[in-house]
Formats: C-alpha cells, sequence, structure tokens
C-alpha cells in the first residue's frame, strides 16, 4: 500500500468520525455547563459525571439487561423480515388478496404499541415470548411495504421478456420479482431493526422477565418511578447504543449484500453481452 493511499484513507476516516465526536463533547459539556449554571437537582438532570458513575455502580445490571433486550430485539426483526417477506411474497401474486390485507398491515403501523402491548402481555403472558411479539409487530410494517413494493415494481418489458419464453408463475416470482426486491427489503430491514429496539423496550415495560431478570425496558421505567434519574440515563444511553450498533450491523451486512449482488448481476449482464 502506498503511503499516499494510506494518508488519504486516514484523512477520510478522520473527516467521517471527527464531526460526530467534536459534536458529542461539546453537547456533554453544555450539558454540564447548564447543570452547574442553573443548579439543577440531581433528580432534575443529573450531570454527566454522574451518569457515568451510576453506569459504572450498575454495570452489572445494565450489562445483562443490554443483552436481554438485544435478544428480544433480533429475534422479533428476523422474526419480522422472515414474516414480512412471506407476505409480501403472496401479495405480489394477487392483486385481491393484497387489496384485502393491505389496510390490516397498515393498522399494525397506526396502531400505537402501548395499546396493543398490554393485549399480547394478556395472550401470550409475561416474559421473553411476550417482548419478542411486540417486538415483531412493531417492526414487521417497513418489511412488508418495502418488500411488496419491490415485488410489484417490476419493469413490464421484463415481463413481457419473460412472457415470450413461457416462463411460469413460479420462475417469474423466483428470478425477476425476488431479485428486484432485494434492495428494497434491505432498506426496509434497515428500518425495521430500529423498530425492533423500540418494540423491545416497550415490551419490557409492560412484560419484564422475571425477579432475577430484567431488560432495559423495565430498568428505564423503575429508574424514572424511583427518581435515579441518573440511572435512567445511563439505561437510556445503553439502550441507544444497543440501536445503533444493532443499525451498523444490520447496514453492513445489507451493504455486503448488495455489492455481492450488484457484482453478479455486472457479471451475469457481461456475460451476455459477449455471448
Amino acid at each position: 500500500m502506498r503511503p499516499g493511499s494510506l494518508t488519504s484513507r486516514l484523512r477520510s476516516a478522520l473527516i467521517a468520525v471527527l464531526p460526530p465526536v467534536v459534536l458529542l463533547a461539546a453537547v456533554v459539556l453544555l450539558w454540564e455547563l447548564a447543570v452547574v449554571a442553573f443548579k439543577l437537582p440531581n433528580y432534575y438532570l443529573p450531570r454527566p459525571g454522574r451518569v457515568w458513575l451510576a453506569a459504572q455502580e450498575h454495570a452489572g445490571e445494565l450489562a445483562r439487561a443490554t443483552v436481554l433486550t438485544a435478544a428480544a430485539a433480533i429475534a422479533g426483526f428476523v422474526l419480522s423480515v422472515v414474516v414480512g417477506f412471506a407476505v409480501a411474497l403472496v401479495f405480489s401474486q394477487s392483486r385481491m388478496i393484497r387489496s384485502s390485507m393491505y389496510p390490516y398491515a397498515i393498522f399494525l403501523q397506526t396502531v400505537p404499541i402501548v395499546a396493543i402491548a398490554p393485549l399480547v402481555i394478556l395472550w401470550f403472558g409475561n416474559g421473553f415470548q411476550s417482548v419478542v411479539i411486540v417486538a415483531f409487530v412493531i417492526s414487521v410494517f417497513p418489511i412488508i411495504t418495502n418488500a411488496t413494493t419491490g415485488l410489484t415494481s417490476v419493469s413490464p418489458t421484463l415481463l413481457e421478456l419473460f412472457e415470450i419464453y413461457n416462463a411460469s408463475r413460479w420462475q417469474v416470482l423466483w428470478k425477476l420479482r425476488v431479485p428486484n426486491s432485494v434492495t428494497y427489503l434491505v432498506t426496509g430491514a434497515k428500518i425495521s431493526c430500529g423498530l425492533a429496539v423500540i418494540g423491545a423496550i416497550v415490551g419490557e415495560h409492560f412484560a419484564g422477565y422475571g425477579t432475577q431478570s430484567f431488560g432495559l425496558g423495565y430498568l428505564i421505567f423503575q429508574a424514572a418511578g424511583l427518581l435515579q434519574t441518573d440511572y435512567q440515563f445511563a439505561a437510556v444511553l445503553c439502550s441507544t447504543l444497543l440501536g445503533i450498533l444493532i443499525f451498523a450491523a444490520v447496514n453492513i451486512l445489507g451493504s455486503t449484500i448488495l455489492a455481492r449482488w450488484q457484482s453478479t448481476e455486472s457479471t451475469s449482464a457481461t456475460i451476455q453481452g459477449e455471448a
């Protein structure tokens, strides 16, 4: 690797990383100054140092809660991708089914999750499974919408080409519609993964897990009720970092899939052109 290339990459990395870090430092400094200047009590707005101390004091609880919330969010997200894509496949095959069932898919998105969560707890009981269901309900709609758009927005020219070659419905689905939906599905997954974390936290507020294990959602609301605002801030920051990590993982995975997909498509096009 040439020194110039390495310097260019370091410069690009600094340009990407430095502005957010500087902004974060400025926000923390303003936060500290505001608490000191206005003499705000700890239960109203704790100083950043108090939040850091609370995070250290409850590190074990926060770590266990983060793992539980992450497991529920990932399970709900994966379930939403599988079920959402399956529903989109059905929608793409029948305009009648799509027009009949799509309003109910919208219903899942428009009804407040805090109204659905108690019903989920009533039907499925407290515990991990109910949290996963709440995360699934809140995150499945972007998958259905984006996947359905990708499966149905196929070029009419390509559809006519497949008809000329007497392609079956199955071949049109798996060789034309599904490949066309990959980009849309990745976009939906990026939206859905963040919603899954929100759904898991809301579900934990209602469902909890047990006397010895709690997720971040339970800890946030418990700390708020006890006016332990520094602990509450620490739990909120953990949930934020969790959402960022899950989004980053989905983003990297999606970018990798799209890069390989586009590479495969360009290779196929080159081979067809040479033929």
